[in-house]
């Protein structure tokens, strides 16, 4: 059901896009308004999640732990996955964020006939995130050159190291294959194993759609079905002067693929995708694990009045004698 659903509605989407541009003629509308109010989604989406996460009270160290905490000093410490100062917990955020390492720990077991519980090796969705993830970075980073001019460096740099592999012209991009692929086998393991796809909904399909589209528009413009790229970085320069203009003679596939990425855009605060800004602010990840050094005490306790033992004694001290218990005042 989900499946149908999310896919139901990507296709929506790319049917508005191309009805709307190339039968309505709105492309004012796909170009310039809902590029903006993408924008604008995604800015007060980000605050409004960041400042939401930042009220809630984390009064206790609560950090996900993986090894051995700092203790006596002949038990060697795990300082990256049991950090106990600031540096660790930098280098632990640093290989949580570039790296995925708590999904590299990841293992799948099985219950066996016995029962026999095996483990196995299970490596290949740390892979395909982390080869979307840094794929989609690289995108985004080689994009750059449409809104900016001159075209920076880095910038330049990314775009040769990226099409190095020559087979023809235009140059074919590593990172757009890899996309793709990566996309493609994160959706068919959501698909094929049963656990994953009894947990899954419309929230978890729905993105993998979306990029699939953006990524295969992307890919069509490039290698089958081209664009005029003047016209295009010049719609992108506009939108970023804020002197928009729509020149003509872009093809409906890029008001397609502009849309597609406009709506992820847009729905990028209100979805799992946050993930990205939430990773920083999680106290599971951020917080050293340095309970047996410091006595963190809750600023939100409210007084309470407490019964202490000699208040106890005081007031059961007959029956405690009676019942043979031992009393420090007779």
């Amino acid at each position: 059901m989900g499946i149908k659903f999310s896919l139901t509605v990507v296709i929506a989407l790319v049917l508005a896009a191309f009805l709307g541009v190339q039968a309505a003629g709105m492309t004012y509308l796909f170009g310039v308004i809902i590029p903006y109010l993408a924008v604008f989604i995604f800015l007060l989406g980000v605050v409004y999640r960041v400042i939401t996460w930042a009220r809630s009270p984390v009064p206790f160290r609560i950090p996900t732990t993986a090894g051995q905490q700092k203790s006596l000093p002949w038990v060697k410490q795990n300082k990256l996955d049991n950090p106990s100062s600031t540096a660790g917990v930098v280098g632990r955020m640093l290989l949580e964020v570039l790296l995925f390492r708590s999904l590299f720990r990841n293992t799948k077991f099985e219950l066996h006939q016995g029962p026999k519980v095996v483990y196995q090796w299970e490596k290949w969705l740390w892979l395909a995130g982390l080869l979307f993830h840094w794929c989609f970075f690289v995108i985004l980073l080689r994009h750059l050159r449409f809104f900016t001019e001159p075209v920076p460096f880095f910038v330049l740099m990314t775009d040769r190291l990226d099409g190095m592999l020559q087979l023809g012209l235009p140059g074919v991009y590593l990172t757009d294959a890899i996309f793709i692929l990566a996309v493609t086998y994160l959706f068919i393991r959501r698909v094929i194993i049963p656990q994953v796809r009894y947990i899954s909904l419309p929230a978890d399909y729905f993105p993998l759609f979306v990029l699939l589209g953006i990524g295969i528009t992307g890919i069509l413009m490039r290698y089958f079905l081209k664009v005029d790229v003047v016209r295009v970085k010049e719609l992108a320069m506009s939108l970023v002067t804020l002197q928009p203009k729509v020149p003509d003679g872009i093809g409906v596939l890029f008001f397609i693929h502009l849309f597609l990425f406009s709506t992820l855009f847009a729905y990028f605060p209100f979805s799992k995708l946050m993930h990205l800004g939430g990773v920083f602010l999680s106290p599971t990840r951020n917080l050293p694990n340095d309970s047996r050094m410091k006595r963190h005490v809750n600023p939100w306790n409210y007084p309470v009045k407490v019964h202490t033992y000699e208040e106890y004694e005081d007031h059961f001290r007959e029956k405690m004698i009676e019942a043979g218990l031992p009393v420090e005042k007779e």
